[in-house]
């Protein structure tokens, strides 16, 4: 009995192990978003077919390529300056929002006028560069892949997952900050 009391202890000590971590039943490798990356290009590959279709059979514009990958020609232009929007100008613009099959989504009057301070509010990211590349009192119509556009999710309204847009955007005033009125 006096041996028990010895090794009960003993065996106690062995038995009591640090905790051992779960481990998950199912793991996963990673092909779920390997597999939506390859589709994102995918979709992007035939947007962009469908926008050069749309450019080589439109021959009255000249067409330009942003670097943010839309592309654009200009209904009017500004001669006159050379100013494009920077950070924190005060923008007014109107624009509209236009299906590639012409099928208009939101009309500039439904839109309204509006006031966007450069990089500091949030608009789809395609308007949101197209800004910067125009001049007040010009007027130019863009095309925007979906990823440019409202993406995977669209407005939660009138504009579905992964639509491509057409937009024509007129920018009526800037309104230059301070900072930016040395340059």
């Amino acid at each position: 009995m006096k041996n028990f009391l010895y090794i009960l202890p003993l065996l106690c000590l062995i038995a009591c192990g640090g905790p051992e971590p779960r481990r998950p039943v199912k793991t996963q490798s990673g092909n779920l978003i390997k597999a939506s990356v390859q589709r994102n290009i995918e979709l992007l590959k035939q947007e962009e077919a469908f926008i050069q279709q749309i450019i080589g059979n439109d021959t009255l514009h000249d067409y330009l390529t942003s670097s943010t990958g839309s592309w654009y020609f200009y209904n009017s232009r500004n001669g006159d300056t050379d100013y494009t929007p920077l950070t924190d100008d005060l923008v007014t613009l109107k624009y509209n929002l236009v299906s590639l099959e012409n099928d208009t989504i939101y009309t500039m009057e439904e839109i309204g006028t509006i006031k966007y301070r450069v990089d500091k509010q949030e608009l789809f990211p395609g308007l949101r560069n197209s800004v910067k590349l125009l001049k007040e009192n010009e007027t130019a119509t863009f095309f925007f892949p979906s990823a440019m556009a409202y993406g995977y999710h669209g407005d939660n309204n009138k504009i579905g997952p992964n639509v491509p847009l057409k937009s024509t955007i007129s920018i009526l005033k800037i309104d230059k900050q301070e900072e930016n009125t040395d340059n």
